[in-house]
């Protein structure tokens, strides 16, 4: 973001008195093409010490946060290990991108360790919110400082369309509204048509055509890339009375209140 338009952007958010502050980040791409990535060292910035990512599936998988904890912390060494520099999961939507959306998941595993990798017709948002991290959370409230660490640092990608990144980041959003924060930032590999907030955000408006050398570039800019604040706003529908409201996914139903309010 040049300048300019970080000034502009500031000035617009102190003129939108209206609108709340979501706590949602987003990480904003930079450039790093003719840099050779070398897998290894990407693997150890990103990869999460493997009893931590065993108690996050073990957690999500049986929707049981305790009994998760307490197998982690009898097969473990008290979180002696240390956090990697970039702690990431990645969000797949297989069905985006047609014949990628697989390859790209299966690539995305060989980067770092499988567990981090969710693909969102097998572990939906939420589940990671109400049980992984709230596995991370729970062990770093027992004295873990790997978990701690690993929790404070996490950032997120989404490979999918704007639909899929929003999904996420709706998700995400609950930890703001139970005060759970950090709230980690995400960014965008783009799977879908559209990709309008992934070109907003430099990361690109479409499925790159040499996607494995970019794959790495994406993950580490993920890690490394400046963080974007966006904003939300408290929206009101009215409705003739006895009408069905059916409302876009982005829209979340609320109490009911007048119109006035």
């Amino acid at each position: 973001m040049d300048s300019s338009t970080a000034s502009t952007t500031e000035e617009s958010k102190a003129k939108i008195v209206a609108s709340k502050s979501s706590g949602i980040q987003s990480s904003r791409g930079c450039r790093l093409s003719g840099i050779r990535i070398n897998k290894e060292d990407l693997n150890r910035k990103l990869s999460v010490p493997e009893y931590l990512r065993h108690a996050i599936r073990d957690s999500i998988k049986s929707k049981d946060v305790n009994a998760a904890v307490d197998r982690c912390r009898e097969g473990n060494n008290g979180g002696s290990e240390a956090a990697p520099e970039g702690p990431m999961v990645v969000f797949v939507n297989s069905k985006s991108g047609g014949r990628h959306g697989p390859q790209l998941k299966e690539r995305l595993q060989q980067l770092m360790g499988e567990e981090q990798v969710f693909d969102l017709s097998d572990v939906k948002p939420n589940e990671f919110v109400n049980y992984g991290l709230v596995c991370l959370e729970k062990l770093a409230g027992l004295g873990d400082y790997c978990a701690k660490e690993t929790r404070d640092k996490l950032r997120i990608m989404v490979a999918g369309g704007d639909g899929t990144v929003g999904w996420v980041l709706g998700s995400l959003a609950e930890l703001h509204t139970q005060g759970r924060e950090p709230v980690p930032p995400v960014a965008v590999l783009p799977l879908g048509t559209g990709n309008d907030l992934s070109r907003s955000f430099g990361w690109g408006g479409s499925f790159p055509i040499f996607w494995k050398s970019a794959v790495k570039r994406s993950l580490l800019r993920a890690i490394t890339d400046p963080v974007c604040h966006l904003d939300s706003w408290h929206l009101l529908v009215s409705m003739p009375s006895g009408e069905v409201v059916d409302p876009p996914h982005s829209l979340k139903p609320t109490e009911e209140c007048s119109l006035e309010q």
